[in-house]
Parts: C-alpha cells; structure tokens; sequence
C-alpha cells in the first residue's frame, strides 16, 4: 500500500513538473489559446535572450513584432508580458482601461533608489489615491498654464539662468576650442528646477552642488538601462555592487536636498502667507494631510528636482542633432533673429512665433524614442479580446510606434516640419513621448519648457559644430547619453556680443 502511495506520489509529482516544463517552453494549449502569440520562452531565461540580439532591448522588441503583430506575448525570465506597438491598443491600455493598468514593474533597482520602497517614487509607484493626491498638489507648479503666474516664473527663472550660462560657456570656450559642455547644461538645467521649485540657485562651482547634479545623471542613465536583474531576481547576488552604488547614489541625493535645500525653507516656511513655490506647498500639505508622511514630500521633490536631467539629456540629444543636420541649425537661427529682432534674448513666450524650434525639439523626442516605463496589470482584464492576467507587466514600444511607416512618412530622416502644419506645430495623437493617460508625465511642460529656453539662446549667439561628427553617439530608444559624452564647438555668431555677457 505504501508502495502504491510513493509511485501515486510520483506519478503526480512527474505530471506537475511536465505541467511546468510545457508552461515554461509555451507548448500547453490551454497557454496558446489565452495569450497573444509568441516567441517560446526557454526555461528560466525566458525570451531574454532575444533582447541581446540589438543595441536597444526595444529595437529587438521591434525585430520580435515582425513575425507575430501590434500585440504579443512573451516571456521575461519567468514574467508574463505583453508587447504593444499600435496606437490604438495602447490608447486601450493608457486611456479606456488606464485603471487596470496602473502600476509599476516590481525591480529591484527600483526600491534601492528611492529608499527601499519605490512607491516613494511618483513615476515609478503603483497607482493609489495617495499619489493622486501628491500630483496634484504639484500638477499647478509643474504643469503651468499659459499665461499663468507660475508660467511667466517659468520663463522668468528659464531666462535669467541662461544668461549666467552663457557667460561661463563664453568664458570656457574661450580657453578649448572643443568643448564637453554636457556638465555646464546639466548644472544650468539644476538651476532652472531648483530656482524655480525650491527659490535656490548654485554657483558653477559649487563642488557639492556639481556632485550631486553628476549623480542625478547616473541615475537618469541607470534608469534608460535594463539588466537580467529586473527579471530574475535571484542574480541579486552578482550584482551586490551595483545596488550598493545605487543606493549610494540615492543617498548622495537625498543628503543634499535636506541639507542645502529642505531644512533651509523649513525655517522660512510662514504658513500665513501664500506658498513661494513648490517646496512650500509640499511642506504645507505634509501639516495639513495626515496621510502625507515626510518621506512623500521629500521624495516628491526629489522626482521633480531630477527633472533636470531629462532637460539636459534632451538637450544634448538636440544639439547632436543639429551638429549632424546644419540646416536644421540654420533654420532654427532664422527664426529666433525673426523673433527677437537680433536686440534682446529670446524668451518662453517667443514659443507661439517659432513653431520651427519646437519643431526639432519634437522631432529629436520623436528620433530618440525615450522608453516610457512598463505598466503592470492592476487586475484580470483584456487586451484587444486577449485575456491578460493580474501582474502582467505591458510594454507600450514607442520606439516602433515612432518609427513605423505605418505612422510616419520616410521616418528614419530627421524632418522638424513634419511637426508643422499651416505655420504652426501640430503633433498627431500617436505622438506620446510624454506618454499618455492618467499616468502621463506631469513636469513635460517644464521640460519642454526649459529646452527650448536652452536650445534657442544656445543657437542664438552660437554657431554649435564638431571636428568629428562621426565621434558623436546617441544611443537608439534612449534619451539619455553619457555624463562624459562628446564634445562640441561653439563659434559665436556676434563675438562682440558674446564677449559682453
């Protein structure tokens, strides 16, 4: 009897693992008939390896596409995800269904940068009525209106940081004739967030401040990268170091805003009197919501503080981009001489005159392809009448929705005009950089903002050219480049002028 009990015991124990083996390999049929079709994952890998097949993870996404549609499954290590490249399936994922699909990938290096949990992170948490409640308390700071108080302070702090830019780029570049201007435009775009959200500006060569804003840029690359860990957790231990530098990272940064920001407005703070500016109002709400903890405010700030960091990398991508197009750059100067008529700076409200400029900056979002981060299914739901379970993390490939004949016309040139139609621009509803829906980001009026206050004062008293412009790399379905990156010459176009500043 006991004998028959064992061999019942393994008979059962066979089949399960036979269950396993053919879940994992994608041969049940049951599996076949619920999800989208597929590559067939391999065990314990899953599909990743397809993933090293291209430079960029979702280039290889796109190279997956091909064979199998708009919507797919496949396997990540051991997580089920689905694959949309459509607009209108990712119109049904972000607008019509946005609450089943409102949380956030599970990865570890997620937690180690915002202090063990990554729900104090507003980009990265899942949906809940608590981050309700923090974006929008900083939807009025970071979304401004036009013609607001908040946008003309926009454009106030913009301008008045490019001219302390100007003036040490002049400075520099009068010493190198190639200059790596990437730190000066990541330590301006600091100043421009800081001044504007926190009424706080640093000198250039303030070494705290420059350590910070170079660790700001580290995570902001960590961010634009992917790694085996994120999908199978159990390598944790090969990559003890690198959490350790996260987290290292992550408290360099924390450290910092208490110190040199946050304990100094605590003690100016007069809750009497209107908030100054986005600091205030994260400190008064933490004395009005019980449900506010300290940790939310001070890790709200610090998302839209490093902010910054998607404004400089956007403008070094811009700047590559009209070093490899000089015409691009031609234009560009036109219309901001139009503008301004050659005797003053120009301005955020000298936007609505040149939809030109706006246009490459559109166009250069539209080349670079910024990923825009993985949604998790929040609940059992469906996906163009396929079953997707609880859990399923959902890549929204706006790399290939960029990218597709099916959207634009000759999409692998460099076109700004394409964004212009009747003399200003218009952007079709497939263009979602910025992503879209509930979880769209807040701060890409401050973003958009801010780089083309940069973008067109840069080009206003400088002619920006390389001595290799082969040597300039960017990186596919990124909008980030690397803190020590390529170097640029800037030749003033008004040498006296420049000199003046």
């Amino acid at each position: 009897m006991a004998l028959m009990v064992t061999l019942g015991l393994i008979a059962v124990a066979a089949a399960l693992l036979g269950l396993l083996v053919a879940l994992l390999r994608g041969d049940s049929k049951t599996q076949h008939a619920k999800r989208p079709p597929g590559p067939k994952p391999w065990p314990i890998l899953g599909s990743l390896h397809l993933l090293g097949q291209c430079e960029s993870p979702f280039e290889a996404l796109t190279e997956v596409g091909k064979m199998y549609g708009e919507i797919y499954s496949i396997t990540l290590g051991t997580t089920p995800c689905i694959v949309v490249s459509s607009f209108p399936l990712i119109k049904e994922i972000l607008i019509t269904k946005g609450s089943h699909f409102g949380n956030r990938p599970n990865f570890l290096r997620f937690h180690m940068l915002f202090g063990g949990d990554r729900n104090n992170s507003l980009a990265l948490c899942d949906w809940s009525d608590l981050q309700k409640t923090r974006r929008n308390i900083a939807r009025l700071y970071c979304s401004p209106r036009f013609a607001s108080v908040h946008y003309d302070n926009l454009d106030h702090v913009g301008c008045a940081e490019v001219v302390e830019f100007l003036a040490e780029l002049s400075r520099v570049t009068k010493e190198t004739r190639e200059y790596k201007v990437k730190p000066l435009i990541q330590a301006a775009c600091f100043n421009m967030f800081s001044q504007y959200m926190c009424s706080t500006r640093f000198a250039y060569d303030n070494t705290a401040c420059a350590k910070v804003v170079r660790t700001f840029d580290d995570i902001f690359w960590e961010l634009n990268q992917g790694y085996a860990v994120d999908f199978m957790p159990w390598l944790s231990p090969v990559y003890k170091n690198h959490m350790r530098l996260i987290c290292t990272w992550s408290q360099t940064v924390r450290q910092f805003i208490l110190s040199h920001i946050v304990d100094r407005q605590r003690l100016a703070l007069d809750t009497s009197e209107e908030p100054r500016d986005f600091t205030d109002a994260l400190l008064m709400h933490l004395q009005e919501d019980p449900n506010l903890s300290w940790e939310h405010i001070i890790f709200e700030l610090e998302d839209f503080l490093g902010g910054h960091s998607a404004v400089g990398n956007l403008a070094m991508l811009t700047l590559a981009a009209v070093v490899r197009h000089p015409e691009v750059a031609k234009n560009v100067q036109k219309e901001v001489d139009a503008a301004t008529g050659g005797s003053r700076n120009v301005n955020l409200f000298d936007k609505t005159v040149m939809p030109y400029t706006e246009a490459t900056i559109l166009e250069v979002l539209r080349t670079c392809s910024s990923p825009i981060v993985p949604h998790v299914a929040t609940q059992d739901t469906t996906i163009a009448g396929y079953p997707v379970a609880k859990d399923t993390m959902i890549f929204i490939n706006n790399y290939n929705l960029n990218h597709s004949e099916k959207y634009w016309e000759a999409p692998n040139e460099f076109r700004p005009e394409r964004f212009i139609a009747s003399g200003k621009v218009s952007k079709p509803e497939y263009f979602i950089p910025f992503s879209t829906g509930k979880r769209t980001c807040i701060g890409q009026r401050l973003a958009q903002g801010f780089t083309f206050i940069l973008i067109s004062s840069i080009l206003q008293y400088y002619d920006v050219t390389s001595s290799n412009v082969a040597s300039i790399r960017t990186y596919p379905a990124c909008v980030a480049v690397p803190m020590d990156t390529f170097s640029l010459i800037f030749t003033p176009r008004n040498s006296a002028f420049v000199q003046s500043i």
